[in-house]
């Protein structure tokens, strides 16, 4: 399953974008309201939750720099992955798009589909009030 965002325009460099989604610390400025927690476990993992989901355990995968930065399940149990791609636009800044892509069967797909893409919007939405 592949869930992308739609790109948005980021009022900062593509580099600071970057640094900014690389310290992992950060992503807790784009959880949405209703997170129910949010811990700094490593350097390059953090685990969050939302009100009425399990937590999940997010580690810092890849990094390319300015380019691409890719977070992953920590564990195998549930295995995906959510890209951010950053590039320049002129003036304005940047533009990022999310884009989850996990390997569930047909019925998890079906059950996480709408939250997950609820929440990787959410996501993008905040980095854009950056």
């Amino acid at each position: 399953m592949t869930i992308e965002t739609p790109k948005t325009t980021v009022g900062k460099t593509p580099e600071e974008v970057y640094n900014f989604l690389t310290d992992i610390k950060n992503f807790e400025k784009l959880m949405p309201e209703n997170i129910s927690k949010f811990e700094v476990l490593e350097e390059d993992k953090f685990l969050f939750a939302l009100k009425g989901m399990p937590e999940i355990v997010l580690k810092l995968k890849e990094k390319n720099p300015h380019n691409e930065v890719i977070l992953g399940a920590a564990s195998d149990k549930l295995p995906f992955t959510l890209k951010a791609d950053i590039s320049e636009k002129g003036d304005a800044g940047s533009e990022v798009g999310l884009t989850f892509s996990g390997d569930f069967n047909p019925m998890m797909g079906m059950m996480i589909k709408g939250p997950i893409t609820s929440f990787i919007n959410t996501l993008v939405t905040n980095m854009a009030k950056l």
